[in-house]
């Protein structure tokens, strides 16, 4: 039997269906393990929260041979089952199947885990230095796969306030780049109107993520959301904007109208953990331009009478053919990996080797 506190855990996100896969991933010995929800990950251990405290928490040896076994690892925002031994120390049984999960890859395609069960990403991005479409369509493509709702969030708005001409120029061409249906706010995160423009989204049981990079302005939002300064800020460099990494880990916060908020440390290098398949599908624009192309097969590159050559910003199509790629790329095997690393070096080879032919080297 889980035992479990329905009000008390509604305020963590907790829903029916909640139960409903904790009951199916409970271990035979489960009487008395509880649903928790996971707020921290440490190398060792992790921090738990049941709805009226937190404590911390460790996995069981074979959970954690588990979790290895099948490449993956607790993410902030997971829900748990648990119990507390005689000593007081409070052990993970089981992680329950994550409704959603937010998975970004490295440089060397290797998986790792961002956040659990979040409802909205809010995509934060200031309007300094730090503005870049391109790394906002990444973004888009990171959460869209999951079925999270993403809103643009462009903070450091008094930074322009004095040129209004440039905010609605910048917000016009987001708009332009990404879907309509993606809500694009600008706030200044250092003031509480900020918690006002975002209400919509900060209701009970609701768990947002913050995403950006570093210096973006997301622990300010946190602290601006949460009413008290509970994470550390740092200022940006002046001449290109980039912040420090005040924040190193993954926290998750419960907000004082009932929401959870979860802060991650800044990724100014991120390769989504997606397919070709829901690349295009964070493109709709480039898909629904396609069926106008000359050739049903048309790669959108070299073609004649390619439609959307001529209707997607230039910029905007090369970003959607290299994140294309490292999609393709992520799905070859290591052999495959190795093979094409070699034709590239083939084919450097030989364009260094035409080069000298061409200048009459020997």
């Amino acid at each position: 039997m889980i035992e479990f506190d329905f009000e008390a855990l509604s305020a963590l996100g907790f829903t029916p269906a909640i139960i409903q896969h904790a009951q199916q991933v409970a271990p035979p010995e489960g009487a008395g393990l509880s649903l928790v929800r996971i707020i921290e990950v440490h190398r060792e251990s992790v921090r738990l929260h049941d709805g009226r405290a937190e404590a911390g928490g460790r996995l069981l040896p074979r959970l954690q041979r588990a979790l290895l076994e099948a490449g993956t690892a607790p993410a902030v925002g997971d829900w748990a089952l648990a119990n507390t031994d005689a000593h007081g120390q409070t052990w993970l049984h089981a992680l329950v199947p994550p409704q959603s999960r937010i998975v970004r890859r490295d440089g060397d395609g290797r998986r790792f885990s961002v956040a659990s069960n979040v409802d909205t990403a809010l995509l934060v991005m200031g309007l300094d230095d730090d503005f870049n479409a391109r790394r906002l369509e990444r973004y888009l493509t990171l959460v869209e796969g999951e079925g999270i709702l993403p809103v643009v969030v462009l903070t450091k708005a008094d930074v322009v306030a004095h040129t209004p001409e440039e905010l609605a120029a910048r917000i016009d061409g987001l708009r332009a780049r990404i879907a309509a249906g993606v809500e694009v706010i600008a706030v200044n995160a250092t003031h509480e109107s900020a918690a006002l423009a975002l209400h919509a989204y900060l209701g009970r049981g609701q768990t947002l993520v913050l995403l950006g990079s570093s210096g973006a302005g997301k622990s300010t939002l946190t602290n601006t959301l949460l009413g008290a300064h509970v994470q550390d800020t740092g200022a940006v460099r002046e001449h290109d904007s980039r912040g420090k990494h005040t924040t190193t880990s993954r926290s998750l916060h419960r907000l004082p109208g009932g929401a959870c908020v979860i802060d991650t440390p800044g990724l100014r290098t991120l390769r989504a953990d997606s397919d070709a398949a829901t690349v295009a599908g964070s493109f709709g624009d480039i898909a629904v331009l396609a069926g106008a192309c000359r050739f049903s097969d048309c790669r959108h590159e070299l073609e004649p009478g390619c439609a959307v050559r001529e209707g997607v910003d230039p910029d905007r199509l090369r970003n959607y053919h290299k994140l294309l790629r490292e999609a393709r790329r992520d799905t070859l095997t290591p052999l495959q990996r190795q093979a094409q690393v070699a034709q590239w070096k083939s084919r450097g080879r030989a364009s260094r080797e035409r080069m000298k032919q061409k200048r009459g080297e020997a």
